[in-house]
């Protein structure tokens, strides 16, 4: 073959090479596309979420205010009460005071009463005195006209004189002691009345406020019970937006290292070109040299793989994924069980998104995948302890932790969850891990 020939190859090789990085960097935008997406799909969702705390945040301080307002109320309502319990005991006292003027009044009315007839009966005898042993009886005036001289007259009208005045003085005292008596009578009665009519008020008053205090009280105890559910829900998503903002990391770290895989693969792509033109070369020169064209060479057989992901930990499956019929609930992973110490394993490459200690979950890792530009989250729970922190990057089969039994859990067991993208607090995307490792 002369020269032009070998320059044909030589530029057929370098144009085929070139069309194949064209592809490949085709393939890399879409796969770096899909992780920025993945990454502002985390944002939107982190964005809402942090919206829906300030929410919360807002409610929990209009429910302050609310209470502050309330324990206001409630404080000047215990005054209320206080002031009215005090009043009652006071028209009590007076209460009192009255009965015992009535009963003190009932001792003057008895003494009164023994005067009156005191003096009616002097009345009576001064009626008895006046009249005729027959039977009829004598006026003043018979007495007068029957003196017998003119000083007999004198002593006659001036006896007269002395009676009457003495019978007048006898009924006046009378009238006004008639007249007090009523009249004391009429006012102890009149106080006592007053004094019932009061304290009956009073009473209603207090009776109200407590009502009142038992409604606000009611109010009040509604109030914190909202507040209560508000900070778990708050609590919730400040969780939720704990491991979305690690998750954002994650995916910002296998953005960087896809990009770093990236350039990796285009330098050894760059240097296999490099080689095989060059063995093309070689290959074109002994054909020239022998005159004839030589055998190509031979292609190597690739290794086998494991495949993506593989088993996080030994043990049998104790829970598959889906209804339980014990609890009647859905289970969103398989549960992996076995006794002694027990390592939990990466299932896969990728970042540790979340190392950290939760009520439910409790000692937990996540770990974001980044495969051929899809994102996808595995979840491992329960752990007696952890291996690895956040932001680190892990291999598959690489040792993250042990099997334990911290958390909402019942017995020593790996919980393994399996999301296609990121997690999320519905679950909504949780698949069977079953449907991508074989157990």
């Amino acid at each position: 073959m002369n020269k032009r020939s070998l320059l044909s190859v030589t530029l057929a090789s370098v144009l085929g090479f070139g069309c194949l990085f064209a592809n490949q960097s085709d393939a890399f935008a879409s796969k770096l596309s899909n992780l920025q997406n993945d990454k502002q799909d985390v944002e939107n969702k982190s964005s809402k979420i942090k919206s829906n705390i300030q929410q919360k945040d807002n409610k929990i301080d209009e429910i302050k205010g609310k209470q502050s307002g309330l324990e206001s109320q409630l404080a000047t309502l215990d005054i209320n009460i206080a002031d009215t319990n005090e009043k009652i005991q006071e028209k009590q006292e007076q209460i009192n005071d009255a009965k015992k003027a009535i009963d003190k009044l009932k001792t003057e009315i008895d003494a009164l009463k023994k005067r009156i007839e005191e003096r009616n009966q002097l009345l009576d005898q001064r009626a008895r005195t006046m009249q005729t042993n027959g039977g009829g009886s004598v006026n003043y005036l018979d007495v007068i006209l029957g003196a017998e001289s003119v000083a007999d007259l004198i002593d006659r009208v001036s006896a007269v004189t002395t009676l009457i005045n003495a019978d007048k003085q006898i009924i006046e005292e009378q009238k006004r002691d008639q007249a007090t008596l009523e009249k004391k009578q009429a006012d102890v009665e009149k106080k006592l009345k007053d004094l019932q009519v009061m304290q009956s008020k009073l009473q209603s008053m207090k009776a109200e406020f407590n009502r009142q205090k038992a409604q606000k009280n009611a109010i009040m105890k509604e109030l914190s019970k909202q507040k209560k559910h508000l900070e778990e829900e708050k609590l919730s998503l400040e969780e939720e937006q704990s491991i979305l903002s690690a998750q954002k990391s994650a995916i910002e770290k296998a953005i960087q290292l896809e990009k770093d895989r990236i350039a990796e693969e285009q330098r050894a792509a760059a240097e296999r070109a490099r080689q095989q033109q060059q063995k093309q070369q070689q290959q074109q020169q002994q054909h020239n040299s022998n005159g004839n064209v030589g055998g190509g060479g031979t292609s190597g057989t690739p290794p086998v793989s494991s495949g993506t992901f593989m088993r996080p930990a030994q043990g049998y499956i104790s829970s598959g994924f889906g209804y339980r019929s014990f609890d009647g609930g859905f289970h969103y992973g398989v549960d992996i069980a076995k006794g002694g110490t027990v390592p939990i394993v990466a299932a896969g490459d990728g970042v540790v998104a979340r190392s950290y200690l939760s009520s439910s979950y409790g000692n937990a890792v996540f770990i974001t995948h980044s495969v051929n530009g899809k994102i996808y989250t595995t979840v491992y729970a329960h752990m007696s302890s952890r291996l690895v922190g956040e932001g680190a990057a892990v291999r598959k089969g690489q040792i993250i932790g042990y099997m334990g039994n911290t958390g909402e859990s019942f017995g020593q067991h790996l919980h393994f969850e399996f999301y296609i993208g990121n997690w999320t607090a519905s679950h909504s995307n949780a698949v069977d891990p079953r449907n991508y490792i074989s157990f």
